[in-house]
Protein backbone atom coordinates (compact mmCIF):
# COMPACT_ATOMS: atom_id res chain seq x y z
CA UNK A 1 0.00 0.00 0.00
CA UNK A 2 1.50 3.28 -0.63
CA UNK A 3 2.02 5.86 1.17
CA UNK A 4 0.88 9.65 0.90
CA UNK A 5 3.39 11.92 1.56
CA UNK A 6 1.87 14.90 2.52
CA UNK A 7 3.44 18.29 1.60
CA UNK A 8 2.86 21.32 3.23
CA UNK A 9 3.27 24.65 1.34
CA UNK A 10 5.29 26.70 2.87
CA UNK A 11 4.38 30.85 3.32
CA UNK A 12 6.48 33.40 3.53
CA UNK A 13 5.53 35.90 6.45
CA UNK A 14 4.98 39.44 5.06
CA UNK A 15 4.47 41.08 8.75
CA UNK A 16 7.99 40.30 10.14
CA UNK A 17 9.22 43.95 9.68
CA UNK A 18 6.78 44.63 12.48
CA UNK A 19 9.20 42.84 15.28
CA UNK A 20 12.07 44.80 14.05
CA UNK A 21 9.90 48.02 13.70
CA UNK A 22 8.59 47.52 17.20
CA UNK A 23 12.23 46.94 18.49
CA UNK A 24 13.06 50.20 16.60
CA UNK A 25 10.74 52.02 18.37
CA UNK A 26 11.45 50.96 21.99
CA UNK A 27 15.02 51.43 21.49
CA UNK A 28 14.46 55.09 20.71
CA UNK A 29 12.37 55.52 23.05
CA UNK A 30 14.77 54.59 25.48
CA UNK A 31 17.66 56.73 24.05
CA UNK A 32 15.53 59.65 24.53
CA UNK A 33 14.02 58.90 28.19
CA UNK A 34 18.17 58.68 28.83
CA UNK A 35 19.28 61.72 27.31
CA UNK A 36 16.24 63.87 28.98
CA UNK A 37 17.94 61.85 32.27
CA UNK A 38 21.29 63.26 31.67
CA UNK A 39 19.87 66.87 30.51
CA UNK A 40 18.07 67.28 33.99
CA UNK A 41 21.05 67.53 35.65
CA UNK A 42 21.24 70.51 38.12
CA UNK A 43 24.27 72.14 36.40
CA UNK A 44 23.98 75.25 39.60
CA UNK A 45 24.60 72.08 42.22
CA UNK A 46 27.34 70.35 39.48
CA UNK A 47 29.16 73.93 39.45
CA UNK A 48 29.25 74.11 43.19
CA UNK A 49 30.47 71.18 43.87
CA UNK A 50 33.09 71.23 41.05
CA UNK A 51 33.96 74.49 42.58
CA UNK A 52 34.75 73.62 46.26
CA UNK A 53 36.38 70.41 45.50
CA UNK A 54 38.44 72.56 43.38
CA UNK A 55 39.10 74.78 46.68
CA UNK A 56 39.81 71.76 48.63
CA UNK A 57 42.04 70.19 46.42
CA UNK A 58 44.45 72.90 45.20
CA UNK A 59 43.16 76.38 46.98
CA UNK A 60 42.02 79.36 45.97
CA UNK A 61 44.00 82.51 45.69
CA UNK A 62 42.75 86.34 45.59
CA UNK A 63 42.22 88.07 42.73
CA UNK A 64 42.75 91.58 43.69
CA UNK A 65 41.78 94.27 45.56
CA UNK A 66 38.30 96.25 44.27
CA UNK A 67 39.91 99.56 43.33
CA UNK A 68 37.76 102.66 41.47
CA UNK A 69 34.39 102.97 41.72
CA UNK A 70 33.89 102.06 37.95
CA UNK A 71 35.21 98.24 38.59
CA UNK A 72 33.35 95.30 38.49
CA UNK A 73 35.14 92.43 40.32
CA UNK A 74 31.89 90.96 41.71
CA UNK A 75 30.12 88.03 39.41
CA UNK A 76 27.33 85.62 40.21
CA UNK A 77 26.23 86.61 43.71
CA UNK A 78 22.82 86.11 44.38
CA UNK A 79 20.48 85.45 47.33
CA UNK A 80 19.47 82.58 48.29
CA UNK A 81 16.30 80.89 49.03
CA UNK A 82 15.09 81.75 44.63
CA UNK A 83 12.51 79.94 43.59
CA UNK A 84 13.49 76.79 41.81
CA UNK A 85 10.97 77.63 38.69
CA UNK A 86 11.89 81.50 38.37
CA UNK A 87 12.35 82.39 34.95
CA UNK A 88 15.82 83.19 32.81
CA UNK A 89 14.77 86.67 32.82
CA UNK A 90 13.81 86.65 36.39
CA UNK A 91 17.18 84.97 37.18
CA UNK A 92 19.30 87.30 35.51
CA UNK A 93 17.62 90.40 37.55
CA UNK A 94 18.50 88.88 40.55
CA UNK A 95 21.44 88.20 39.92
CA UNK A 96 22.19 91.63 38.68
CA UNK A 97 20.41 93.15 41.86
CA UNK A 98 22.48 90.96 44.09
CA UNK A 99 25.96 91.39 42.38
CA UNK A 100 24.69 95.67 42.42
CA UNK A 101 24.29 94.98 46.17
CA UNK A 102 27.37 93.56 46.87
CA UNK A 103 29.63 95.83 44.57
CA UNK A 104 28.40 98.81 46.62
CA UNK A 105 29.25 97.36 50.08
CA UNK A 106 32.49 96.11 48.41
CA UNK A 107 32.88 100.08 47.44
CA UNK A 108 31.27 101.46 51.07
CA UNK A 109 34.22 98.98 52.95
CA UNK A 110 37.19 100.65 50.80
CA UNK A 111 35.63 104.29 51.59
CA UNK A 112 35.74 102.87 54.96
CA UNK A 113 39.56 101.46 55.32
CA UNK A 114 40.81 104.60 53.69
CA UNK A 115 38.61 106.96 55.73
CA UNK A 116 39.98 104.91 58.84
CA UNK A 117 43.52 105.14 57.61
CA UNK A 118 43.28 101.26 58.10
CA UNK A 119 45.27 100.96 54.07
CA UNK A 120 47.44 98.02 54.38
CA UNK A 121 45.39 96.25 57.44
CA UNK A 122 42.11 95.77 55.96
CA UNK A 123 41.93 94.65 52.00
CA UNK A 124 38.85 93.84 50.31
CA UNK A 125 39.25 91.04 48.00
CA UNK A 126 37.66 88.90 45.36
CA UNK A 127 38.16 85.18 45.81
CA UNK A 128 36.30 82.28 43.82
CA UNK A 129 34.24 81.53 47.04
CA UNK A 130 33.07 85.16 47.75
CA UNK A 131 34.22 88.38 48.72
CA UNK A 132 36.45 88.69 50.91
CA UNK A 133 37.22 91.21 54.54
CA UNK A 134 40.80 90.48 55.31
CA UNK A 135 41.34 92.36 58.86
CA UNK A 136 45.16 92.10 59.96
CA UNK A 137 46.05 91.10 63.51
CA UNK A 138 47.34 94.18 64.59
CA UNK A 139 43.86 96.08 64.07
CA UNK A 140 42.20 93.47 65.58
CA UNK A 141 43.62 91.72 68.62
CA UNK A 142 47.20 92.19 70.87
CA UNK A 143 49.42 89.96 70.00
CA UNK A 144 48.63 86.52 71.53
CA UNK A 145 45.10 87.53 72.86
CA UNK A 146 41.76 86.40 71.24
CA UNK A 147 39.93 90.09 73.23
CA UNK A 148 39.00 92.63 70.87
CA UNK A 149 40.31 96.35 71.53
CA UNK A 150 37.48 98.74 71.88
CA UNK A 151 38.56 100.17 68.35
CA UNK A 152 38.55 97.03 66.29
CA UNK A 153 35.07 96.18 68.21
CA UNK A 154 33.50 99.24 66.73
CA UNK A 155 34.98 98.40 63.40
CA UNK A 156 33.74 95.11 62.90
CA UNK A 157 30.15 96.87 64.24
CA UNK A 158 29.98 99.22 61.36
CA UNK A 159 31.64 96.29 58.79
CA UNK A 160 28.83 94.19 60.11
CA UNK A 161 26.37 96.56 59.45
CA UNK A 162 27.65 97.11 56.11
CA UNK A 163 26.63 93.21 55.28
CA UNK A 164 23.87 92.48 57.20
CA UNK A 165 21.64 93.90 54.05
CA UNK A 166 22.67 91.34 51.96
CA UNK A 167 21.27 87.58 51.88
CA UNK A 168 24.65 85.58 51.61
CA UNK A 169 25.69 83.61 54.29
CA UNK A 170 29.21 84.87 56.10
CA UNK A 171 31.91 82.60 57.24
CA UNK A 172 34.27 84.30 59.77
CA UNK A 173 37.83 82.44 59.33
CA UNK A 174 40.66 82.80 61.87
CA UNK A 175 44.53 82.40 60.84
CA UNK A 176 47.66 82.28 62.81
CA UNK A 177 51.66 82.43 61.78
CA UNK A 178 53.51 79.09 62.69
CA UNK A 179 54.79 80.11 65.90
CA UNK A 180 54.31 77.69 68.34
CA UNK A 181 51.62 78.69 71.00
CA UNK A 182 52.86 80.85 74.29
CA UNK A 183 49.94 81.16 75.93
CA UNK A 184 48.45 78.91 79.41
CA UNK A 185 44.73 79.07 77.57
CA UNK A 186 45.63 77.84 74.46
CA UNK A 187 46.71 74.75 73.55
CA UNK A 188 47.65 75.34 69.63
CA UNK A 189 47.18 78.15 66.82
CA UNK A 190 44.45 76.36 66.17
CA UNK A 191 42.60 77.23 69.63
CA UNK A 192 43.87 80.74 69.41
CA UNK A 193 42.70 81.00 65.59
CA UNK A 194 39.40 79.64 66.61
CA UNK A 195 38.63 81.81 69.77
CA UNK A 196 39.79 84.70 67.67
CA UNK A 197 37.46 83.74 64.82
CA UNK A 198 34.12 83.56 67.46
CA UNK A 199 34.90 86.95 69.24
CA UNK A 200 34.46 88.45 65.92
CA UNK A 201 31.22 86.41 65.03
CA UNK A 202 29.75 86.83 68.55
CA UNK A 203 30.01 90.72 67.79
CA UNK A 204 28.18 90.26 63.86
CA UNK A 205 25.36 89.02 66.16
CA UNK A 206 25.04 90.84 68.81
CA UNK A 207 26.23 94.70 67.49
CA UNK A 208 25.46 94.26 63.90
CA UNK A 209 22.31 92.05 64.33
CA UNK A 210 22.99 89.94 61.73
CA UNK A 211 21.50 86.56 61.91
CA UNK A 212 23.32 83.86 63.36
CA UNK A 213 21.86 81.30 60.87
CA UNK A 214 24.09 83.14 58.37
CA UNK A 215 26.89 82.83 59.89
CA UNK A 216 29.41 80.24 60.89
CA UNK A 217 33.46 80.01 62.01
CA UNK A 218 36.11 77.95 61.41
CA UNK A 219 39.85 78.03 62.59
CA UNK A 220 42.61 77.53 60.16
CA UNK A 221 45.78 77.60 62.44
CA UNK A 222 48.86 78.08 60.66
CA UNK A 223 47.91 76.10 58.00
CA UNK A 224 46.46 79.09 55.31
CA UNK A 225 49.10 81.31 55.11
CA UNK A 226 49.27 84.26 52.76
CA UNK A 227 52.78 84.30 52.15
CA UNK A 228 55.56 82.06 53.81
CA UNK A 229 56.57 82.87 57.28
CA UNK A 230 59.85 83.74 56.49
CA UNK A 231 60.02 87.18 58.15
CA UNK A 232 58.63 89.16 60.82
CA UNK A 233 56.50 90.97 57.98
CA UNK A 234 54.81 88.17 56.21
CA UNK A 235 53.74 86.12 59.85
CA UNK A 236 52.13 89.74 60.64
CA UNK A 237 49.93 89.22 56.99
CA UNK A 238 49.07 85.63 58.24
CA UNK A 239 47.88 86.58 61.40
CA UNK A 240 44.34 87.76 60.43
CA UNK A 241 40.55 87.40 60.45
CA UNK A 242 38.44 87.06 57.39
CA UNK A 243 34.89 87.60 57.01
CA UNK A 244 33.59 85.78 53.63
CA UNK A 245 30.62 86.42 52.20
CA UNK A 246 29.80 83.56 50.60
CA UNK A 247 28.64 82.72 47.04
CA UNK A 248 24.91 81.57 46.27
CA UNK A 249 26.14 78.98 44.55
CA UNK A 250 28.81 77.59 47.36
CA UNK A 251 24.61 76.83 49.37
CA UNK A 252 24.55 73.67 47.54
CA UNK A 253 27.35 72.55 49.60
CA UNK A 254 27.18 74.47 52.62
CA UNK A 255 24.46 73.37 55.17
CA UNK A 256 21.59 75.46 54.85
CA UNK A 257 17.92 75.90 55.48
CA UNK A 258 15.54 76.75 52.14
CA UNK A 259 14.63 80.33 53.39
CA UNK A 260 14.84 83.76 52.62
CA UNK A 261 16.46 86.13 55.39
Amino acid sequence: MRSKRVVEESHDNKERWLITYSDLITLLMIFFVVMYAISDVNSKKLAALAHSLTQALIGSPSSGIFQGEGLSLVEGFQGIGTPAGSSERAEGASEQGATSNVEEVARELNRLVETSGLTGQVAITQEERGLVVRMAETVLFPKGSAELTPQAKELITRVGKMLAPLPNYLRVEGHTDNLPIRAASYYSNWELAAARALTVLHVLVKESGISPERLSATSYGEFRPLVPNDSEENMAKNRRVDIVILRENFNAVEPHQEKKF
